[in-house]
Order: structure tokens, then sequence, then C-alpha cells
């Protein structure tokens, strides 16, 4: 007997950990009755039949997600002409709320597995096992056991009896059978809770409010095991993860004392919440260590209330500021639009107010309106009218036009590309002085695209930096020549090109400026004063391996510079002796990737008998 357990993630680096729990559950007896297939929504349909087809298992489940719902309908409608006698199951969150609806749609499907699957599907095997083949072993069930006799299961009869919750240390570790060989160059994913103490309206983990957590000891061990075998990094999927404040300080400790240098590790928290003792221990932790997403989604006292949220935004702030000062911590803060009593100024404020508090990424969704979730009852009331098909996003409210969630739209792809980017990060610093609020340069940007055609015709990525300064130049045409030195920063604090854009000033016929940077570059070759980590390289060596850059404004402090600029003028604050910027590709922060930089005025360094 084979069951094959079908995976159809949204992107390849993606995997999913729902089909290994429930090999991992069912046992080591049953294990080698079980096989997994991973594919992607982005695979040909004819390529997941055919190779479906050849795996020829007599029975199959499918995880069923908003994101691949479309696609494993198409395979729901063709499987059966190819394999008549597979039995095909369902499980997942976008089948377990509506079982009697998909099983009425599909009367191929044998029948669902709703919500908590690990004991289910092992019930089930055992079933199939023991029904189908002798082959030798105690499966401890009868074999005339009927399928309306296991728990958690939804037939074309109706709903089988409740399960009860696992105890989560019962769960085996999903990565000890296959390791971690199923999963290179993939996000490893894992838990150490399940459900979630609030009641966010528009969340799945509202209905499970019970809290369960995995005893320490067990995910000690298991930490060990990513940190012994160098994973990059590890992904905890727990909804809230410091709801608990033992549990949370534990791991963090953990991690702190026994850190690689490599594995990073990506927490979904709340941060008001969040207490004295862990901001003094996250702050301990090696730059680029843990990365932290935070849901603040508005800051509209009446849309939390409505959407059963609770947010001290004074104490949020204080937190990620404090989060902030130990410059080693990537925080991800996110927005949802479409939410109740959020209209289109109302959105703006929760943008600008997030956006002051500086995060690394700031994320712009918009609201889905989930099967299961509490805001599917709440839509008719809040007039919020949304897609029929996944992923079942908003298309208006009573508070919000269509027109304006189209804008919305435009405004998160602007975001996207320029602050989440991080590609850009002086140049928007001095270029948000030019508008109201930070949430109107954004908006001014994706007219500017709209008016373009940028939308319908995207340019390379290397020419967003000339897109930039053109719009810049629209804007603040006063102070171009700052933009373009802002912007050459930029670009050379994340690239080592030796190839110069268009935008960046032409060097060839600059000789001075020619003539010192080779004469810095041989002195380097012998002194290594910048450089002393590259020991042992000639000077074109060392001029290929790190860039050095010439500067008439202070770039790398927008803020100090737009204050001079706003009273002198641009030209007023040129600096009248040469700086140059060093930038060192070897020594990137963890953080953000940036190269490392030293500042170099031109007038306390002679280079005369370095010079040809």
């Amino acid at each position: 007997m084979r069951f094959l357990l079908v995976a159809v993630n949204a992107k390849y680096i993606h995997s999913n950990p729902a089909v290994y729990s429930l090999r991992a559950y069912a046992g080591e007896e049953l294990q080698p009755h079980i096989d997994l297939a991973e594919y992607t929504i982005n695979q040909e349909l004819q390529d997941i039949l055919a190779d479906i087809y050849h795996k020829k298992p007599d029975a199959l489940g499918f995880s069923c997600y908003i994101w691949n719902w479309n696609r494993i309908r198409e395979l729901l409608r063709e499987l059966p002409k190819l394999l008549p006698d597979t039995d095909i199951w369902l499980g997942g969150p976008e089948v377990s709320y509506d079982a009697p609806g998909v099983l009425k749609t599909f009367p191929q499907v044998k029948g669902i597995m709703v919500g908590e699957g690990e004991a289910t599907f092992k019930e089930l095997m055992r079933w199939y096992v023991a029904a189908g083949v002798d082959i030798g072993i105690d499966v401890g069930v009868d074999t005339r056991k009927e399928l309306n006799q296991i728990p958690g299961l939804c037939l074309p009869s109706g709903y089988t009896s409740e399960r009860e919750l696992l105890d989560m240390g019962t769960l085996p570790f999903l990565y000890a059978g296959s390791g971690l060989a199923p999963f290179a160059n993939r996000i490893i994913y894992y838990e150490s809770s399940r459900g979630c103490p609030y009641r966010c309206s528009y969340c799945l983990s509202a209905i499970d409010k019970r809290v369960r957590l995995r005893d320490m000891e067990i995910v000690k061990r298991e930490l060990q095991f990513f940190l012994d075998e160098r994973v990059k990094q590890v992904k905890f999927v727990d909804r809230t993860f410091n709801c608990d404040h033992s549990h949370a300080m534990a791991i963090w400790q953990y991690i702190y004392e026994h850190d690689n240098g490599v594995t990073n590790f990506h927490f979904e928290i709340s941060a008001d919440i969040l207490q004295e003792e862990e901001i003094a221990l996250l702050n301990k932790l090696r730059p680029g260590q843990v990365q932290l997403e935070i849901g603040i989604q508005s800051v509209n006292s009446e849309t939390l209330q409505a959407i059963c949220r609770r947010a001290d935004m004074e104490r949020l702030e204080s937190v990620v500021a404090a989060i902030h000062q130990g410059h080693n911590i990537h925080q991800h803060l996110d927005l949802i639009a479409g939410l109740p009593y959020e209209d289109y100024a109302s959105f703006a404020e929760s943008f600008n107010r997030v956006y002051a508090m500086r995060p690394e990424q700031l994320q712009l969704g918009f609201l889905k309106v989930l099967k299961g979730a509490p805001m599917a009852q709440m839509a008719e009331e809040f007039g919020i009218v949304y897609l029929e098909e996944p992923p079942y996003e908003v298309l208006y409210t009573n508070w919000l036009s269509y027109e304006e969630v189209l804008r919305l739209k435009r405004v998160e792809e602007m975001v996207e590309r320029y602050y989440n980017s991080n590609q850009f990060t002086h140049t928007l610093r001095f270029l948000e002085r030019a508008f109201d609020h930070p949430f109107a340069m954004y908006e001014a940007l994706a007219d500017f695209y709209e008016k373009k055609g940028y939308f319908l015709e995207s340019p390379a990525r290397a020419y967003h930096y000339q897109v930039l300064l053109e719009f810049a130049r629209q804007r603040d045409g006063a102070n171009t020549d700052v933009y373009r030195e802002l912007l050459t920063y930029d670009l050379y604090l994340r690239e080592n090109l030796k190839s110069r854009p268009e935008f960046v000033e032409d060097l060839r016929e600059r000789t001075k400026v020619q003539e010192f940077i080779r004469a810095f570059y041989r002195r380097e070759e012998q002194e290594h004063r910048f450089l002393p980590a590259y020991e042992g390289y000639d000077w074109k060596q060392l001029s290929r391996m790190t860039h050095l850059e010439p500067f008439r404004y202070a770039v790398w402090n927008p803020e100090d510079i737009a204050a001079c600029v706003d009273t002198a003028g641009c030209e007023d604050h040129a600096d009248t002796s040469m700086r140059y910027v060093l930038f060192d590709y070897r020594d990137r922060s963890p953080l953000t990737r940036e190269a490392g930089t030293q500042v170099i005025e031109s007038c306390e360094l002679s280079y005369e008998r370095f010079t040809e």
C-alpha cells in the first residue's frame, strides 16, 4: 500500500512542514508505505500530473492553502481520469472550514482530514494498511473498522467525531528521519508552540485560543540540531512566539549561549508585551542572529477594537526603538489595508506612524477574508467585499473604495521596490524632506510611475536609480547634484560595480581624482592603513575588490545635509575639499548587507611619491 502526501508550495525555496509532520507522526512501521512529493504553483499542470501518475499511489493527500488551492482544484479535476482507482484525500486550512461544501463540489474526493492532522492521518494509514495488504505488522486496528469511526474526518456521509488536540511533546522532530537533504536551499520551518491567546478576527489562529508549548528540553535538542548543521535560517511558525515569557526567554537564551555565528532565527512576536528582560537579552545577540516580524496592522483605535486586537501603540513604539538601539536585529513591521473603520486617510496615518519607527522592512498587506476566520462572518456588517477565489483579498469596504485599494497597491509596489529593497536608504531619507509626510512621497512616486508607464513596462533593477533621480529632480530640482551623489553612495554600498551607471558622474576627465585613487591603492599595497585585512594583494587587486569614490557632500549623513541645504542651499553646502569613501565589500553588515565604509579626507593625506 502506497500513500502519497502532496505539497504544492508557492515557491521552490518554501517547504511544507505539514506533510513531513504527518509522515513522521505515523511512526517507523508505517513510514515505508508513505511517499512525499513537493511541487510549486509555478510548475506546469501537465508536469505535476505526469509525475503523480508515474508514482501510481493507492491513495494520495493534498495539503491545501490559499496559495495552492487553485492549482489543487485543477489537479482534482484531472487526476481521476488518469488514476481512477486512487483514493484522494484533502487536508489543511483551505478545506477544513467548509469541508462538506468541498466534498459536494468534488465528489471524487474520498474525505477531508479536518484541523490538526497528525493523529488522524496515522489512524487512517493504519486503516488502509490493515484493510489492504498483509504486511506482517501489528497496526493496532480491527480490519473491520469503518472510516466513520476515525475521529477528525469529514466524509460524504458527514463529520466523524471531533479529535482532541495533540500534546506538543508527542510530535516527532520532522527533520530527524530524512535529515536536511530534502531542504537544501530551502527555508527551514520549526514550531515550538501551537495556538494563540489572541482573537484577531482576520486570523485563523483566533479559532484555537489554547496555547500548547513544546517541552523546552526537546526544543533545545532540536535547536542544537540546527546549530550543529549550521542551517542558514530557521523560521519559527509560532503564531505569537512571545505570548509565554518564560518559553521565549529560554529559547532566546539558548541561541545566545550556543550561537554558531551562522544561523539566523525568525520569530513573529507581539512587541507591546515584550518585557525589559527580553529586550535586554535581544540586544546582546549577534548582529543578524535574529529577525523579528511584528504585526501592527493599524494604529486606528476604532479599527483595532473592531478586529478584537489590543495594542498599546506608545509601548510598541518604545519597544521597537529599544530593539533598534542594539543595532543587531532586523525588524519587519506589518500593516493591513481594508480593515473596518480604516479609510484612505486613516491608513496613511497608520503608514506614517509605523514608517517613523524605521523598520528594516515595512509590509503593506491587504485584508484576506479567510474561510473559518471570524472576519468571514463580519464581512457583510462592515461592507467588506472580497474576491470569491483565493486569496480572498479585499476589493472595497464601507470606508475604502476599489479605486483607493488600487492606489494603495501602487503605493505598496513603491515601498517594496524602494524602501524594502534597502538599496536607497540614504536617498529616501533626504527625499522625505521634500514632502509633507512619507506616505505622500510614495503616493507621488506611484503617480510618477503611472504617468511614465513603468507599472506596465517595469524598468530593469539597475535603472531604478535613474528613475528615482528623475523623480527627485522633478520634485526638488534645486538639489539634483545632492541626489546624484546620494544615489551613487547607495549604489556602491550594495554593489561593487566597475562599469559606472549612466547617472553616476564620469570620472575619466577628472585627472586629479584618477591620480588620487591610483595613488591611494598603491600606498595601501605597501602600508595597509585602511585595508589591513587585504595583505598580500597588489594595488590593482585592491582596487577591484573594493571601491573608492569621491564626494562633495556628506551623503553618509542625509539628515545633516537636509538641515544644511534647507538653510543655505545645495551649492553652499558642497565641500570645497574633496572627500572620498572607501567601500569594503568583505566587511558587509550582517544586518543590512551594506559594505563597510571609511571616509577619507583628501587634504589629510599626501600621496605624491605614489603617483606615476
